[in-house]
């Protein structure tokens, strides 16, 4: 899989501004510092919260791309040490924890993000990692600018196995 293009299309945001708004994160989501991505993501809403509603759509729509092109058989396969047992057998991920482990991969940036997409076994330490709260900042962000629920469909559908190219032994 190739990097990504700086271009804007449909979602009017380009990659780059995309990436300078995650680095509000500070590079890495919840592992060890819950309270630091929490920052981060307190950081992100704000930043969005002060531009447009056109920004904010826009980076809901380029997160969504960018977890779809996570949502991999590569990258769902792999396994997360147990938190009950750091020295036991690794468990598979959930569906829940391989969104959250892709959202962690956006959430350290551009570098790693496309560190992962060029060698899946970069992807690994993002499986022990929570990345959750991030999904949800435009929402938040969207709503305290237009007092409205985000009702809005993006373009990529991020939930688990939506990418059928990405899932080829499941059957859709």
């Amino acid at each position: 899989m190739s990097t990504i293009d700086d271009g804007a299309d449909a979602a009017e945001l380009p990659w780059e501004r995309f990436w300078q708004l995650i680095d509000l994160l500070g590079g890495e989501a919840a592992g060890t510092s819950c309270a630091g991505f929490a920052s981060g993501c307190e950081r992100l809403g704000a930043a969005l919260a002060a531009g447009s509603v056109t920004e904010i759509v826009g980076f809901g729509e380029r997160l969504a791309e960018a977890l779809y092109r996570l949502d991999r058989e590569e990258y769902g396969t792999q396994r997360c040490p147990d938190p009950d047992e750091p020295d036991g057998e690794p468990l598979p991920l959930t569906d829940d924890g391989f969104l959250y482990a892709r959202a962690a991969a956006v959430a350290a940036g551009r570098a790693g993000y496309e560190s992962v997409l060029a060698d899946p076994d970069r992807f690994a330490p993002y499986a022990a990692q929570w990345g959750e709260e991030l999904l949800y900042v435009h929402e938040e962000a969207y709503e305290e600018v237009t007092g409205e629920e985000w009702d809005i469909d993006t373009r990529y559908d991020f939930e688990s196995c939506a990418n059928r190219e990405g899932w080829p032994s499941l059957a859709h």
